[in-house]
């Protein structure tokens, strides 16, 4: 079946004309449809090859949105702008499957777009104030109820014994050349149980997470410039908002790129740290527990750390997993990694310091 045939099967209003590829994202397939009526359509073929799970996915996102839905509607506010709204098929069903295929549609969101890169403070405020807000809205949803589409994505504790393993097993014959950076993991092996220590004593509660906190996941409203919709939601999970707020400070406070050989280049900005932390609070608002305000520079170096020990375990397993130019690659990703989790480190009063400030 081509493309049209596809997006036929689907409940779109008015006849399809066309089917085009949108976007540039790196996993799923994306499509454009456009149709002889006003609305236009986002089709998107799923890749199950890493999502194995596809009918638990679809089903996390079906609730999701649904409830999204239903909050937003409450408040006043527009629906189709402001989340996600699945198309289902002619027969009703939320996705289709051809073959080893899945293919799902959404209401596209008009006159949005997203940002690529952190220009300004500003832009990074207001992508902090829509997961911010993303995470309030489904706070009253019980997150134990969604599949792990991803099982145990950070579990920093699962992710410490596998690098041990890689450490043990030395598939690539590399591990004498990163004696340095293996001592700098285990020197943190107590620290990589903080967050998950405190969900599972429930110090911190379990929440609905998106997983995937990159700046071009939040539409971006053109005329306004302000955050209107939260995108990609393939790996909502349970799990902590620290990891969300982590996350988008890892890569978003960073001075250089992911695969900087310089380190001089790479430090941590806290003036954009500020930014996504006032951004993030009052999106939240009063959502948020006093403990997770408190965590939240843990959250940061959390993910900074376990986003390099990644790198350093598929380094010693011989690049599996991650996508390689060069054989170092893996090795300098690492190496920025762990440069910015010594910066975070070293400034851990000041971010405490802002996130309170921020919260006042």
């Amino acid at each position: 079946m081509n493309t049209i045939q596809i997006a036929e099967l689907f409940a779109f209003e008015g006849k399809v004309l066309s089917v085009s590829p949108y976007g540039d994202g790196h996993i799923n397939d994306t499509f454009l449809v456009v149709t002889d009526k006003d609305t236009s359509y986002i089709l998107q073929r799923l890749n199950t090859k890493i999502f194995h799970n596809y009918a638990g996915l679809m089903d996390n996102i079906r609730k999701v949105s649904a409830y999204l839905a239903d909050i937003i509607s409450k408040d006043g506010g527009d629906v189709s702008r402001e989340c996600l709204t699945l198309v289902h098929t002619r027969d009703g069903k939320p996705y289709e499957v051809i073959g080893e295929d899945c293919w799902r549609a959404y209401i596209f969101v008009k006159d949005s777009k997203v940002y690529q890169l952190i220009d300004s403070p500003e832009i990074f405020e207001n992508t902090g104030e829509a997961f911010g807000k993303f995470i309030a809205r489904l706070d009253g949803f019980d997150a134990s109820t969604l599949c792990e589409v991803i099982p145990d994505f950070h579990n920093t504790v699962d992710r410490y014994e596998k690098f041990l393993q890689a450490v043990e097993n030395n598939k690539s014959g590399r591990r004498d050349n990163v004696l340095k950076e293996i001592e700098f993991v285990k020197a943190r092996k107590d620290f990589m149980h903080t967050i998950v220590d405190a969900l599972a004593k429930g110090e911190i509660p379990l929440r609905v997470t998106h997983n995937d906190t990159k700046l071009n996941n939040v539409l971006i409203d053109k005329t306004t410039g302000k955050a209107i919709c939260i995108i990609d939601l393939d790996t909502i999970m349970p799990g902590s908002l620290l990891y969300d707020f982590g996350d988008s400070v890892r890569f978003g406070c960073n001075t250089a790129l992911e695969d900087e050989k310089d380190l001089s280049k790479v430090s941590f900005d806290k003036e954009l740290y500020k930014a996504y932390c006032t951004g993030f609070l009052r999106g939240i608002g009063d959502k948020i527990t006093q403990k997770e305000i408190d965590m939240l520079h843990i959250g940061s170096i959390m993910m900074t750390l376990e986003c390099g020990t990644r790198f350093l375990t598929d380094y010693l397993d011989g690049d599996v997993y991650f996508k390689t130019a060069y054989p170092e690659h893996n090795l300098v990703r690492c190496h920025t990694q762990f440069k910015l989790v010594e910066c975070m480190e070293n400034a851990s009063d000041e971010m405490i310091k802002i996130a309170k400030n921020c919260k006042i």
